[in-house]
Formats: structure tokens, sequence, C-alpha cells
């Protein structure tokens, strides 16, 4: 299989459907694609019914390209990742893993142009963010909530407005920023760097402003993250947590058991804001994203350094400050049924919990007038008791 093929069938794919985000490359199903959230095989001609282990491997080793660093990451630790262009139409985030005793390859689509906020109708609580300048700002959620988007966006937002220099560290680079306002040098793992840890402790030898470290997969790279933080630099990342509260429990989770007194003052003291992020199901088609967004305040920070205790968990210190931009998943998602993006359905399964995004949907309803209960026909019963003393 020659690039010229490779090329071909991507592009069929990437023309295939609507709003195409994924494609897979499994043995036995078809080439397939990720449309709004859901998988789709893609016709071929000559049609591909199912793809046999020899046709994985070979579209695999073509996306690899001789890569010698690639073949023996991927022969080593079962996976690795890369980046595809497909000249003139798309760039691709590409990971290539073992299963099975073969070869499956995702390759996620990358946008041409960098969002803004205002696109991407994040909330206005991420011009603040881009105001900021030290602390450690972290966006978290599941593979694929659009996380790395999110940060582009913010990144964006800086190059528009000030004039710092902006050092990106990355696995691998997604979003090419264009030279506004701010300079950028975007670094790629693996090309450019080893490892987050040792590309974090050469950027702050770089004199950056801001520092974009493409996830803290480690206690190495938080406890450098901590540092630079520290010292003066904004540095901006990624976690695979579910929400504010766990984010927290993770980093602490990566230090020793002694350690944990420090790091939580220092921790206090860094940390900015937590954004994350869920994609939920749209009313009519697509993906529409809820937030939890965490910054700091007194109460916050009281919490990171003592624990939480009952009546000052993170999910009811930010339930509380929501004047101050602070949201849980529970008032986004409510905000959202509101909107008419999602359904019913959809707030009830997505949200934290059932009971709050319960009353404020009742209370949507009520104030549109629509039953809150599907309970009809109830009446007194007029002779219960009436046996009574006869």
């Amino acid at each position: 299989m020659r690039k010229q093929q490779i090329d071909y069938i991507l592009t069929m794919m990437l023309e295939s459907y609507d709003n195409v985000s994924d494609f897979n490359i499994t043995v036995d199903k078809p080439f397939q694609v990720e449309s709004s959230g859901e998988l789709k095989p893609v016709g071929l001609n000559p049609p591909i019914g199912k793809i046999t282990p020899f046709q994985a491997e070979i579209f695999a080793l073509n996306l690899i390209n001789n890569d010698r660093r690639l073949i023996k990451t991927l022969l080593t630790e079962g996976s690795c990742d890369l980046s595809y262009h497909l000249a003139g139409k798309a760039r691709f985030r590409v990971n290539v893993f073992s299963q099975k005793g073969c070869y499956s390859t995702v390759m996620r689509q990358l946008a041409n142009r960098v969002p803004t906020i205002e696109e991407l109708e994040l909330p206005k609580t991420f011009y603040k963010m881009a105001e900021e300048k030290n602390g450690i700002i972290l966006v978290t959620g599941a593979t694929g909530v659009g996380k790395t988007t999110s940060l582009a966006a913010l990144l964006n937002e800086i190059n528009e407005k000030h004039a710092v220099h902006i050092v990106t560290l990355e696995d691998p680079v997604e979003y090419i920023h264009s030279q506004k306002r701010a300079t950028f040098n975007q670094r790629e793992l693996g090309v450019d760097f080893k490892d987050f840890a040792t590309g974090l402790r050469a950027a702050l030898r770089q004199a950056p402003k801001v520092i974009l470290v493409g996830e803290m997969r480690d206690r190495e790279t938080v406890e450098i993250g901590i540092r630079a933080a520290e010292t003066g630099h904004l540095v901006l990342s990624t976690i695979h947590t579910v929400n504010a509260g766990q984010t927290i429990n993770r980093v602490l989770g990566m230090f020793e058991k002694e350690e944990e007194r420090q790091i939580r003052i220092r921790l206090a003291d860094t940390l900015k804001w937590v954004v994350c992020q869920r994609l939920l199901p749209k009313v009519g088609g697509g993906r529409v994203a809820a937030f939890e967004i965490m910054g700091t305040n007194l109460r916050v920070k009281d919490a990171i350094l003592h624990g939480e205790s009952e009546g000052k968990t993170f999910y009811e210190i930010i339930e509380a400050s929501q004047p101050f931009g602070m949201m849980t998943f529970d008032q986004s998602i409510s905000e959202l049924y509101k909107e008419g993006l999602i359904t019913e359905k959809t707030a009830l399964t997505y949200c934290s919990r059932k009971s709050v995004v319960g009353r404020a949907i009742d209370n949507i309803k009520a104030a549109r007038g629509e039953k809150t209960t599907d309970i009809e026909g109830l009446d007194i019963d007029r002779e219960y008791g009436k046996h009574i003393g006869k």
C-alpha cells in the first residue's frame, strides 16, 4: 500500500459524512469514521468489508513512515503517537496501538485554524483566564472532549492581547498558532524534546511568560509545573479527570504521603483555575459542551489545604460561587436544558447529581407553564377511616 493509496482512503473517509472527527481502522471491521459521536462505516471502491490484520499493519506502518523512534516506541510500549498531513485537506493526530496481536489506528482530525473563545461559545470566564499573569490553569476531562481546542482558544486570546513569549510542549502539535502580538515557539514531543518533564525544565531557561504542557502525566512534570508557576510563569495543562475535586486529588496522589502537606500549600498558592469539560448530544444532532469551572478564593484554598469536609466540598463551594464565574456541571447542564440545546434525558444522564438537576428542570418547566409530573387523576379518599370506631 503506497502513500497515494493511503491518501485516497483518507480522502474518501473525510468526505463520507458531515461532522467527521475521528477515523477508526480496526481488524475485522470496515473503515469507520466518527460523525457527531457515532461510528459509521465508509464505502470504498473497491469495497473493503473487513480489514485484514495485514492491511491494518501496512496502513499503520505507512503512517509511521519508517520513523525508527516511533517503531521502537510501538514495539516496546504497545502504542505510539504521531501527526499526519493530508496535503491540502486536513491534519491528523494519530495513535497506532497493538491489540490481540494486530495493529489498530485511530486518527483525530485537527482544525486548520485556531478557534476563538467566541466561536466556541466558551464561558465568559475564559476571558478572565487570558488575563492571568502567573499560576496554573488545568483543563480536564475524558479523551476527545475538546480540552486541546479550549486551550488553543485561550492561547489565541492571549496571542491577540499580549506581547509575551509563549512556549508550547505538545504531543503532537495540533493547532499551529500564527505570530500575532505574542511570540510562539511550539515544540513536539519526541521531535524537539524527550519527555514533558525534560521539555518543561528546558522551557524555564527559554524566558517564556506562558508555558503550555500537553499533559501532566507524572509527578516530575507536576513538580516542575508548580515550580514554574511559583517563579512567575503562567502554566496551562490538561489532566484526565472528571471534575475539579478529582483533579486536586489526582495531583496530590502523585506525591508521597510525607510530601502531601507541602504540596497542598504550594498548590493552594499557585492554582488559579480548573476547567472540566463534557460533550453532550445536542438536540438536532451534533454535540455541545458542558463545563465545571473552579477558580480560587479563600474557601477553595482552605479546601485544598485541609481537604474536603461536610459542607465544604469542592462541589458545594463552586455551586455557591456562581456569581464569581464558577459553575458546577449541574448548573451548566441545567442552563443548556433551559436554552433547549439538550433533552431532559440527556441532562439527567450526564449530570453529577440527579436530584439537583431534576429540581432545576422542574423549575424551568414550571416557569414555562409545562407539567412537572406525569401523575394525574389523584383524589382524596373520603371513605378512609370512617369504619374506625363503628
